[in-house]
């Protein structure tokens, strides 16, 4: 005997639930895991601690490791973020006094106004 009854509709809607969590469960444990190894304050015993707790109780794992060490993890990928935007930007040959010198011509053009002009020029140097 079904715990849902003979209705297929409620058995459709605990499957896909069912289905909807694991997928939860897969995407939070590859964010986890990803910035867990790409720390480089926790010694590889930590890790390994991390990833069986990860692996063992899986969303129990997860959200203690968000709970203990979440606003790392933002701070991490805006880094990382960081990084990767002045890489493309030294390979593509963009340097700050480029776009700095953009700014300067929409502004001249009318194109963005002035408070968009201080903006933009405040987050192009930090």
């Amino acid at each position: 005997m079904s715990f849902l009854g003979d209705s297929p509709f409620l058995t459709f809607v605990a499957d896909a639930f069912a289905v909807f969590m694991f997928i939860l469960w897969f995407w939070l444990f590859i964010t986890t895991a990803s910035d867990l190894f790409r720390r480089q304050d926790i010694s590889g015993f930590g890790k390994v601690l991390w990833v069986i707790l990860l692996i063992v109780l899986p969303y129990i794992g997860i959200f203690a490791y968000i709970l203990t060490q979440g606003g790392g993890m933002a701070e991490r990928n805006r880094a990382q973020a960081r990084m990767a935007r002045d890489e493309i930007r030294q390979i593509a040959g963009f340097s700050t006094a480029d776009e700095l010198e953009k700014l300067d011509r929409l502004k001249s053009q009318k194109s963005i106004s002035e408070d968009e002009y201080k903006r933009l020029r405040a987050r192009l140097i930090p």
